[in-house]
């Protein structure tokens, strides 16, 4: 099976490792062990409960505790409509094997994650691109999305909020999504990584699981829980596509690690405090890097609304992965050209870590376009 090349995962496996700023990080700062348990408390009784559970395949869909966790994170799912994954890149991928053939029509609504155009595509599905424009706040056009995914559509792909423009889809455009799709039967694929992660408001956007019999929600606890390590995920969805996602499960995935499950459980159990934490680090972040796109005169900037990442755009004679390219080479700092998530003249910049070094990469970044006198 022909797959093309996962732009985004390979720049990072080409230039991370020598970046001395890492711009590019789509993560609220991780939390170690202890700094979990310093949330959850009771470090000892976890610790007791830890160290003697069996080593086993554990519970191979989940353990309860952990989907009665995950359930809780949206309005009307219980335990049976989930199943568990490794991380949301393996979860995405089941939903598309599980329910794309070769030549159905899927719609992807760009930029996102590379997943949800490449692998139908490699099925031999019939992919069509919808992009986000920056003028409409990188919200889609309803009316041009309806007429691209027409009454033939299998499966529309799309995250909310969004990566990496970090625009969030308001509860009554979502609900006219799903009126599209309902048109043509389609599943709606709704990457949800980022859900918990609002700005303002209510963190948690409506699932698209809670609004569709058809709308397939994956999730995570890398983005919002600060606990990429894990590599856990979930998909969240009607009964009935959930058996036809296990069907392929077995052929992909045993169980998740028993610790692995052990930790998620308790991070989502003590979800109001970290996602405080985070929210804070997103806000202190976010703070800087629009303080700095405002006084930057190459830089035009649509203010993120939910998530970790803004999308930059820059008027540089230069394309942005020879811009990264470069800029990494002789300063240091990492940033992910938009050219890996299909779009030039853009930048994702990363900004709810480490903030000393957000100020510095940024002033770096600065220094180095005047420097390079494009005009």
């Amino acid at each position: 099976m022909y797959i093309e090349k996962f732009k985004v995962e390979e720049w990072f496996n080409k230039y991370e490792k020598d970046a001395v700023y890492d711009l590019a990080d789509t993560c609220v700062e991780s939390l170690s062990l202890d700094e979990l348990f310093e949330i959850t408390g009771n470090k000892d009784v976890y610790l007791s409960e830890l160290f003697q559970k069996k080593l086993n395949y554990g519970d191979i869909y989940g353990s309860s505790r952990l989907k009665s966790a995950i359930s809780s994170l949206y309005e009307s799912q219980t335990s049976e409509n989930i199943t568990i994954t490794h991380g949301a890149i393996g979860a995405n991928q089941l939903v598309i094997m599980s329910l794309i053939n070769k030549g159905d029509k899927v719609v992807s609504i760009v930029p996102t994650y590379q997943q949800h155009y490449s692998i139908p595509k490699s099925f031999g599905a019939d992919v069509k691109l919808y992009f986000l424009k920056q003028e409409n706040n990188w919200l889609p056009d309803l009316t041009e999305l309806e007429n691209l995914v027409g009454n033939d559509t299998k499966m529309i792909c799309m995250n909310n909020p969004n990566n990496p423009t970090g625009a969030v889809i308001p509860d009554e455009m979502l609900s006219e999504i799903v009126e599209i799709a309902r048109k043509s039967n389609a599943y709606i694929l709704c990457d949800e990584v980022y859900r918990g992660l609002n700005h303002t408001g209510n963190p948690f956007s409506c699932s698209i699981a809670d609004i569709y019999e058809k709308g397939i929600s994956t999730g995570s606890m890398s983005k919002v829980f600060s606990l990429a390590g894990l590599r856990l995920g979930w998909i969240v969805a009607k009964n009935d596509i959930i058996s036809q996602i296990n069907h392929h499960r077995e052929y992909n995935t045993i169980s998740v690690g028993i610790i692995d499950d052990y930790f998620a459980s308790l991070a989502i159990e003590n979800r109001d405090k970290i996602i405080k934490r985070n929210l804070e680090k997103i806000k202190t972040g976010k703070d800087i890097l629009l303080t700095w796109a405002k006084n930057e005169p190459h830089i035009e900037l649509i203010e993120p609304n939910g998530g970790t990442t803004a999308f930059v755009k820059y008027n540089l004679p230069i394309s942005s992965t020879e811009l990264c390219k470069t800029l990494q080479e002789e300063t240091g700092v990492m940033i992910l050209p938009g050219e890996t998530l299909e779009l030039d003249g853009y930048l994702r910049i990363g900004y709810a870590n480490n903030f000393e070094k957000l100020k510095k990469s940024l002033e770096i970044f600065s220094n180095w376009m005047a420097e390079k006198k494009f005009e």
